[in-house]
């Protein structure tokens, strides 16, 4: 009697499933900043998102380089990426000041995490299709929702960081909100890490300025991270200027 041949059993090294053990790692930082912002430790709110961010910028990386990426684990990253930055930064905004503009705040977060997940799904769309990838494409169409929730957290740099400065009115949270949402599902142009190429000769000097930024992160943390916050906001506005600028011929 013919037995039919087993079916081989595939088997990842530990080292494989290190991108994935990562993302589950952001999510649940991303759902601990929610439970410590209801429970007014926004502080350790904020570092828990952050602490996402980066686990997010390292986790699809990793996996290419380990040559692990697979779509279970492109999917789990979508998925993190809408709890982390499109609900739980919200949400710890949300508790940190809008909490007694009721309707006005709660529509910002609603109008944040409708465009962030409009974002992502487009995002996704895009990478499945089967165009062939151009220049272009070093760049993101629309701010990132990793850094649109950090540019929606800057009121919450600037108050960490200037405990004497006026107080933020919470209308213009409200509007500071809608307006990175909307930027999230814009056109515009914007930076992306893959667009830096750096030449033999100043990798000395990048190595440098990266070791004196790390050092300020440490020591100078939410004053850094609002000159990054201004700094990223300046490059959005010129990427929309350029955008709205006619090409002339040379």
């Amino acid at each position: 009697m013919h037995h039919p041949p087993e079916k081989r059993k595939s088997e990842y090294a530990l080292i494989q499933l290190l991108p994935n053990m990562m993302t589950i790692a952001a999510i649940c930082a991303g759902l601990s900043a929610i439970r410590f912002g209801l429970q007014g430790n926004y502080t350790l709110a904020v570092q828990l998102i952050l602490a996402a961010a980066i686990l997010d910028g390292f986790d699809g990386r990793l996996a290419r380089i380990l040559r692990s990426d697979s779509k279970m684990g492109a999917e789990l990253d979508s998925l993190a990426d809408f709890l982390n930055f499109g609900v739980a930064s919200p949400l710890v905004i949300y508790y940190w000041a809008l909490q007694d503009m009721r309707g006005l705040g709660w529509l910002a977060v609603l109008v944040f995490s409708v465009c962030c997940v409009v974002r992502l799904a487009r995002f996704n769309v895009s990478t499945k299709s089967e165009q062939k990838v151009t220049a272009k494409s070093v760049y993101f169409e629309g701010v990132p929702s990793p850094a649109g929730a950090l540019l929606a957290m800057l009121p919450m740099f600037i108050s960490f960081a200037f405990a004497d400065a006026p107080v933020i009115p919470d209308i213009l949270i409200c509007l500071h909100m809608g307006v990175i949402g909307l930027l999230m599902i814009s056109h515009v142009p914007t930076w992306s890490l893959k667009a830096v190429k750096i030449s033999r000769e100043n990798v000395k000097y990048f190595l440098v300025g990266f070791a004196f930024a790390g050092a300020a992160v440490l020591i100078y943390a939410w004053i850094t991270l609002v000159i990054l916050c201004l700094g990223y906001a300046a490059m959005v506005a010129w990427g929309l200027v350029k955008k709205k600028t006619p090409e002339t011929g040379a």
